[in-house]
């Protein structure tokens, strides 16, 4: 079976993410900062996009790094080009998230970290449903067509 995946896929993919984890974030964050569900929703959305634009625009810049520099991606690489995300995502989300919920900077960095530690097993399970409900499509679509 092959794993290459059409833009229709791709973008079904990354909004069930995004519209999961927002789901599931929103709540958890209003109730572990005892703020309003409405507030930690919108903070939560905002984040997600701009995570989102974030991941387009990082990826862009270090493809570009990449071609001028001519390195290979190590994992050493991708452990900096995971780093080098999540920093950037750090400097852009916990000023935001502390002027938005009234809390100070290192609250607002601990929320982030949270997020992350949430994140981390959501990314791993959240693909890995997509890929069996993909590949269980496919599987309806062949037996279909050479059925």
């Amino acid at each position: 079976m092959t794993t290459e995946k059409t833009l229709l896929t791709r973008i079904v993919h990354a909004l069930g993410f995004e519209f999961f984890a927002v789901l599931l974030c929103a709540p958890t964050i209003a109730l572990v900062m005892g703020k309003p569900l409405m507030s930690a929703g919108l903070l939560t959305l905002a984040i997600s996009v701009t995570a989102t634009l974030w991941n387009m625009l990082y990826n862009v810049l270090f493809d570009r790094l990449q071609l001028r520099m001519g390195f290979k991606r190590t994992p050493w690489v991708r452990i900096a080009h995971a780093l080098g995300f999540e920093g950037g995502l750090i400097l852009a989300v916990v000023p935001a998230a502390a002027w938005w919920l009234s809390i100070g900077l290192v609250e607002a960095f601990l929320m982030e970290v949270g997020l992350l530690v949430f994140l981390l097993p959501y990314t791993y399970l959240y693909n890995l449903g997509f890929d069996r409900l993909l590949e269980r499509r496919r599987g309806k679509v062949g037996k279909l067509v050479c059925g």
